[in-house]
């Protein structure tokens, strides 16, 4: 396949300029930055708080300089406390054009927004101009999620996943699954997969803090709609998330930011460490797609059986739905229709293979449902992760692999 070749040597599937607001008071002039460039591959994200949080600045550094993206706008109100400057350099050095923006030392929002349109319209010709380079592969890296699940769910679409993963695995790919919140009842299989007992342990423990973590909030990863779509208890949704994963060896535990090592399987640990005093219990998709997309993805398979329509920026995002009735509601924004298998119309191996197929396409060029629609979702919020056998804390730190 064909691939965007960075400065840096790493290789994207889509070619993104990005307006990034680093503050919700920058928010404004950003989007109207960013809103009449959107056919030309110009996406907007940003961070909304104003005091500093390591966890943010790590996770945009690396969405920042993922391989999909080719340039940055950073738009700064100008007395917020994210580094900017830092940001700035870390992009810089990765080869790629940055501007930083500051809106209180640039005339306001009028002059700002001119001057921010002026900085992209410059610099997407150059980006629009990068080199193609051939991928393998075995370079690509894929992370898969579940939103909006039911019955169905852990039926056909999740296993089907797992199956397209293994295929993945096999050939030498990066696959990244997460949720540890909605892995509870599964770590003891979790475990049994790991490469090594240290690792065994450690998924042991990641799982342990989720189950504290949701109790400290009063409640678990469990929405009303996986309960009237026919879910239980967390153990049956736990089963059905677990399946997305496969059959492959777990080769490490990651956290946010944490770039895998090498090819193979990787479980992301996206509950935060330490005390209750910020966060979400994790059930917002879209944070989690992003957290994915800063380890590196450079696609998001979304898996959901109640139905959900969102994308995200930067890496594209492949949905599969697990109800056939859903589908047929909601067909224009899925692409992959698992929910045949309980039709008799398919086998979860025959599914698999075309979800196989399906990222194969999406990493050649071929958009997505989302990307069509012009879904360009993104969250990123407060969180805090400690430093433990060599993953991050803030900054630095890869993520614990097996040795």
């Amino acid at each position: 396949m064909q691939a965007f070749l960075r400065a840096d040597g790493q290789k994207g599937i889509r070619n993104i300029t990005l307006v990034v607001y680093l503050v919700e008071c920058a928010h404004h002039v950003a989007r109207q930055v960013a809103l009449p460039l959107d056919d030309r591959n110009v996406h907007l994200v940003g961070f909304s708080g104003c005091f500093p949080n390591a966890y943010a600045a790590r996770v945009m550094q690396r969405v920042c300089t993922h391989p999909n993206v080719g340039a940055c706008l950073l738009v700064s109100l100008g007395c917020e406390s994210f580094d900017r400057q830092r940001l700035a350099a870390a992009v810089r050095a990765s080869g790629r054009p940055v501007h930083a923006l500051v809106i209180q030392e640039s005339g306001g929002t009028a002059d700002s927004i001119a001057a921010g349109r002026s900085w992209i319209e410059d610099i997407l010709p150059r980006i629009e101009a990068v080199p193609k380079t051939q991928m393998q592969l075995d370079e690509l890296v894929v992370g898969t999620i579940c939103g909006g699940s039911d019955a169905t769910s852990g039926l056909t679409a999740n296993p089907a996943v797992g199956r397209a993963f293994d295929l993945l695995i096999q050939r030498g790919a990066t696959g990244i699954f997460e949720e540890t919140g909605e892995l509870i009842g599964c770590e003891q299989l979790l475990a049994e997969r790991a490469a090594n007992q240290p690792l065994g342990r450690e998924i042991l423990a990641s799982i342990k803090k989720a189950a504290r973590y949701y109790d400290a909030y009063g409640h678990g990863s469990f929405a009303p709609g996986n309960a009237d779509g026919g879910l239980t208890t967390i153990e049956e949704k736990s089963l059905g998330a677990y399946s997305k994963s496969g059959k492959s060896t777990i080769r490490g535990l990651i956290k946010p930011g944490d770039v895998p090592p090498r090819g193979g399987l990787y479980l992301l640990d996206v509950v935060p460490d330490g005390p209750y005093r910020f966060g979400f219990p994790n059930i917002a998709d879209n944070a989690e797609i992003a957290e994915l997309i800063s380890c590196g993805c450079h696609l998001i398979v979304f898996t959901t059986g109640r139905g959900s329509v969102v994308g995200s920026a930067i890496s594209p995002v492949i949905k599969v739905c697990a109800n056939p009735d859903t589908y047929h509601k909601l067909s224009g924004d899925m692409d992959i229709d698992a929910g045949r298998i309980l039709e008799g119309r398919g086998t979860l191996d025959e599914v698999g293979r075309e979800i196989f197929q399906r990222i194969v396409d999406t990493a050649g060029g071929t958009p997505t449902c989302s990307e069509r629609l012009g879904h360009q979702e993104f969250i990123l919020t407060y969180k805090s992760f400690e430093a433990k056998g060599g993953r991050m804390k803030g900054e630095g730190g890869r993520g614990k692999a097996e040795g």
